[in-house]
């Protein structure tokens, strides 16, 4: 069977890498080029092959008995690089195993070298909160060179991926370009990775001529077919089709393709753009075969993002096909009138329609499994925007009930104190009328009389009996939670039948909403001043931060409330 393969992989090699080759060797030509890549695309297999040999020879490694915890780690790492751009799920899954060994080991080194490649197959696979998440738990400080610059790339990266499609895309933009200034910061300058990332810097600058100049001296220094190659000519076709030049774009969109296919990287960007560029040049059978192919790597990479943006391409690339498609069959329709009536050339004809109606159908085939998939995608995420819209409405009427008895509540308590307040004033007033010298005797006595019965004091405890009540009917465990943001030893233990005493009685108030020391004062009949203190007082008895003490108290009965 390897025999066989290898024999299979020679003769592809002589046939379609040795003309990419000659290509490659001086300015690329297009046709040259293109053919390869389409002979490529229907020999995928071999490369994949390649592939998962290396793939099962690595794997074998891990069954040697005994190996250490180092041994099984850098083994892992192995398989972890094979998978990264090959199958993304193999891929977390020995990232993971190696943040489990680096843990069990201790090691801070390959701790955080794990978490970092772990990370980048999220950013890859779409999953960018749980990649946030472990960016933000890693201390940059702690990192060595080469692990800052994984730090730095996954962060600029993220970015990059998560302001595709987004209505915040500018933001997340900003932030790439400043973890990426970053990036360059502690890259070697003389190295390819600052290269690549500066002539990225460059292009996003719309500085096209000295982006695509670094790009073409780095693609000429390049020998081989490798992904870093891919990397460069994808880059410089992106310039390419900033600047309008087709002709460039689709050469070098292509020769990134190539490299991809040859190198087994089926997260890649390539493919999909040259199907993208050939649609606009009106070459639709070739964008959909291009097509087709980027969504077969990234379904079978599962690059979530990849597969989001191919989704939204190919129902266009899809639809032009099918119109296509029909024309040709229409063509054939009046193929088939002509040759009956020429019956010299009807084997000829009838030889045509077959192969042409098999191609169709085989086609039809596999865009019937790609809808079907489609759908089911489709029909997943409607169900969960069902799910959060009837989720935020129930939230937003219960918010809504809730503000409105707060402010009917806050409201009347507001008139109530203040219509106390009042009457109570009215009290003193005529308290004070009745100890004018001027007022006749008998009012006078009259005073003295009520006086001497503490007529006002008497409504004034009542009024504060009457306020406590009501306040600890609304909020009655005010008290037990008033006192946990006490210390111990300063706590307030009530007298019998006492509800409230004057410091409760304070706070309750701004608890209702009223933190005005003055509406207070005049509330509880005490100068503003008094009140004042015992803010300050109680305060400084907080086990608490005594700035955050009075927000607290706002708090306090809230969770019940809900």
């Amino acid at each position: 069977m390897n025999t066989r393969r290898s024999i299979v992989i020679l003769f592809w090699a002589a046939f379609l890498v040795f003309p990419v080759r000659i290509a490659f060797g001086g300015k690329p030509q297009q046709g040259e080029v293109l053919r390869t890549l389409y002979g490529l695309m229907e020999n995928k297999e071999i490369f994949m092959s390649e592939k998962e040999d290396r793939i099962s020879s690595v794997k074998k490694m891990l069954q040697t008995p005994n190996i250490s915890d180092v041994q099984r780690y850098e083994i892992n790492l192995q398989l972890f690089n094979e998978y990264k751009t090959y199958i993304s799920d193999s891929a977390i899954y020995y990232a993971k195993q190696n943040v489990i060994i680096s843990g069990r080991m201790d090691d801070p080194e390959r701790i955080n070298e794990s978490k970092l490649d772990l990370t980048s197959l999220y950013i890859i696979a779409g999953i960018y909160i749980e990649a946030l998440d472990i960016l933000k738990n890693i201390d940059k400080n702690g990192l060595s060179g080469e692990l800052l610059i994984k730090y730095y790339d996954n962060y600029k990266q993220l970015y990059r991926s998560y302001s595709y499609n987004n209505p915040n895309a500018d933001i997340h933009t900003g932030k790439s370009s400043l973890y990426r200034d970053s990036l360059l910061s502690v890259l070697d300058k003389e190295s390819n990775h600052y290269k690549i990332v500066y002539a990225e810097k460059l292009s996003d600058e719309n500085r096209l001529a000295e982006s695509k100049q670094i790009l073409q001296d780095l693609i000429d220094q390049s020998e081989e077919e490798t992904h870093e190659k891919a990397v460069l000519t994808y880059a410089l076709a992106s310039i390419y089709r900033k600047e309008g030049d087709i002709h460039n774009q689709i050469t070098y969109y292509a020769i990134s393709a190539i490299c991809d296919i040859k190198n087994a990287i089926k997260e890649n960007a390539s493919m999909q753009a040259l199907a993208v560029t050939l649609f606009e040049t009106g070459n639709i059978e070739r964008a959909y075969d291009c097509i087709r192919s980027s969504m077969e790597d990234a379904m079978f990479c599962n690059a979530r993002l990849r597969t989001y943006e191919i989704s939204q391409i190919l129902p266009i690339i899809d639809s032009a096909y099918q119109e296509k498609v029909r024309n040709q069959q229409s063509e054939l329709q009046l193929f088939l009138v002509l040759v009956s009536l020429l019956s010299l050339f009807l084997i000829i004809a009838v030889i045509y329609v077959y192969r042409q109606m098999k191609k169709i159908a085989r086609i039809r085939k596999e865009l019937y499994q790609t809808n079907l998939k489609l759908n089911d995608l489709n029909n997943d995420l409607q169900h969960t925007v069902d799910q959060l819209n009837r989720t935020n409405r129930k939230l937003s009427d219960v918010n809504d009930e809730l503000s409105e008895s707060n402010e009917i509540k806050e409201t009347y308590i507001g008139h109530f104190l203040d219509l106390c307040s009042t009457y109570i004033n009215k009290l003193e007033k005529y308290q004070n009328t009745l100890n004018n010298k001027a007022v006749e005797r008998k009012l006078d006595e009259l005073f003295r009389m009520l006086k001497s019965h503490d007529m006002i004091d008497q409504e004034l405890r009542e009024l504060y009996k009457l306020f406590d009540n009501i306040f600890l009917h609304l909020y009655p465990n005010f008290v037990e939670e008033f006192n946990s943001l006490l210390l111990e030893e300063e706590r307030f233990n009530l007298k019998p039948n006492e509800l409230l005493n004057v410091e409760l009685r304070i706070f309750a108030l701004i608890r209702l909403g009223i933190t005005d020391s003055s509406r207070i004062a005049n509330f509880l009949h005490y100068s503003a001043n008094t009140i004042y203190n015992y803010r300050t007082r109680v305060r400084n008895k907080a086990a608490v931060p005594r700035d955050q003490f009075e927000n607290l108290v706002m708090k306090i009965g809230v969770i019940q409330k809900i």
